[in-house]
């Protein structure tokens, strides 16, 4: 282990080190030309846009691997003889995964070496999701093993990736480059589907669909090796010197509970995450059940089922997010200066507008896929629009020391509270509707329809969560920036000392 690797003697940012916020804010200007130069540089601006290429690289195979499966599930239901409920399980036992070792990355990410992490869960991620390929149809348990697995690897990735962009940029660079970042989250769930159940198709064995992103992995992998850096904690708030006072974990904890916009963004945030897990895993299946039930199609009997309305969601949700992301991200910056609230009010305008176009989608899918597709379109767009600035928000109201933490405790709630359960619940639902008639096509499509309106109450509930939100955020900003700016004032206030004497 590198000297830098170790970890970095713990130290409350409270009362113990003696250090209050804005003490040492002037002491920036009494800075000699000499303690200048011991600045040490940051990473060159060429380095960092390469960085962020690569992570929004293994980003878009990260989310193209997670919703191959959807793209796929009629398939994969008929291989192993699965009802709605047992098939959600497979991306249940995976986010789970995900969610119970993302605290234990962020701990490790806030203390360790970020670059080893993620090329150690990436390896894993890669030989996990290779292998549930070749499971036989005996062995069903294997593929939810291997599932479970693969959220392993990707839980490494996803708390840390942010956290090293925030570090080598600040401000509305900093927001242009997350807004990047995250556009790959719906460009790479389009993909997925789209990647998939072409795949299935072209082969005729849904399995093959599987083995493609590994094989891109590799790829991603070397890259993250030699051209992805392990800047310093808050690197770009501290022009390269890094913030390294940091806390116990229990502290770090305890501050981020205290942190009112973190708290109630987080959970806007889990009803944003519900939301994109049950309409990404289930809306290819609803449509196409929709045209069954209306005549437009015949029921799948045998695989490879028909892979158009995976095709064409997967081509919405890429297109969506890809507007919506940036659509969201511009209103940010525009707004952001003149209303210090904007960026939880635009999410909150997001969730409260996408509500009543999912229930329309809900209701029209019977009379008119056209129409379903148009409303369908809308509500992602809106959705989207969050996800940048969502990434952003975290990274402004917590400090440096704290974003991994911040951004591993925030997946874990998000995903037991989000698209853990609610791919799961909407089959549990549909399955429970399903059992008390006769088993139709008919039917079959009702109970997955009745059990999707639970989708537009939750992004209610999230659009509330995130106007609270906007009630405390500006404090809570000026709050991080104040510390960042206090430790920087006091490093170089003590470099300042020291070349003096």
């Amino acid at each position: 282990m590198e000297p830098k690797d170790r970890p970095i003697p713990r130290r409350s940012l409270g009362s113990s080190s003696g250090i209050h916020y804005g003490s040492f804010v002037n002491s920036l200007s009494s800075l000699t030309p000499k303690a200048e130069e011991k600045e040490k540089p940051a990473i060159s601006p060429r380095r960092a846009y390469i960085a962020v290429a690569v992570l929004c690289y293994v980003n878009l195979l990260n989310y193209t691997e997670r919703y191959t499966i959807a793209g796929v599930l009629p398939n994969i239901q008929k291989f192993f003889t699965i009802s709605d409920s047992t098939a959600a399980l497979i991306q249940t036992v995976f986010i789970c995964s995900f969610l119970l070792l993302a605290p234990l990355f962020g701990y490790l990410g806030d203390r360790y070496n970020r670059k080893y992490i993620m090329i150690g869960g990436l390896g894993v991620w890669l030989v996990t999701a290779v292998g549930s390929s070749f499971v036989t149809a005996s062995y069903f348990w294997l593929l939810m093993l291997l599932r479970a697995m693969v959220g392993i690897g990707e839980a490494s990735y996803s708390t840390i990736a942010p956290t090293i962009i925030g570090d080598l940029f600040v401000g509305n660079q900093r927001s242009a480059m997350i807004c990047v970042f995250y556009l790959f989250i719906p460009v790479g769930s389009g993909l997925g589907y789209i990647t998939g159940a072409g795949v299935a198709n072209l082969t005729g064995d849904w399995r093959w669909a599987l083995r493609i992103t590994p094989i891109l992995g590799v790829v991603g992998l070397f890259l993250l090796v030699f051209l992805c850096p392990n800047p310093p904690r808050g690197a770009a708030e501290t022009h390269g010197e890094g913030v390294t006072e940091q806390s116990s974990y229990k502290e770090d904890v305890k501050y981020l509970l205290k942190n009112k916009s973190y708290v109630w963004s987080s959970l806007g945030v889990t009803a944003t995450a519900f939301l994109t897990g049950a309409l990404a895993f289930w809306m290819p299946t609803f449509l196409s059940r929709a045209q069954v039930s209306q005549g437009i199609r015949e029921p799948c009997v045998q695989e490879p089922c028909n892979p158009i309305d995976s095709y064409i969601f997967g081509a919405v949700t890429v297109v969506t997010g890809i507007v919506g992301a940036c659509l969201g991200s511009g209103l940010s910056r525009r707004f952001r200066d003149k209303v210090p609230n904007a960026d939880p009010l635009i999410c909150a305008i997001g969730l409260l507008g996408s509500a009543p176009c999912l229930f329309i989608t809900i209701f029209v899918a019977s009379a008119s896929i056209p129409a379903t597709y148009v409303f369908i379109f809308i509500g992602e767009l809106l959705i989207s629009l969050n996800w940048a600035v969502l990434a952003d928000i975290l990274l402004y109201v917590v400090v440096p020391t704290r974003r991994s933490t911040a951004e591993a405790l925030q997946i874990s709630v998000l995903h037991l509270l989000g698209d853990a359960g609610s791919p799961y619940l909407v089959g549990a639902i549909s399955d429970a509707i399903r059992k008390s008639r006769s088993a139709t096509h008919e039917w079959s499509f009702l109970s997955l329809k009745y059990s999707l309106l639970v989708c537009p109450f939750v992004g209610i509930l999230g659009g509330l969560f995130f106007f609270i939100t906007s009630l405390y955020i500006a404090e809570d900003r000026k709050a991080a920036a104040q510390i960042v700016e206090a430790r920087n004032g006091t490093d170089n206030h003590a470099i300042n000392v020291s070349v003096n004497i």
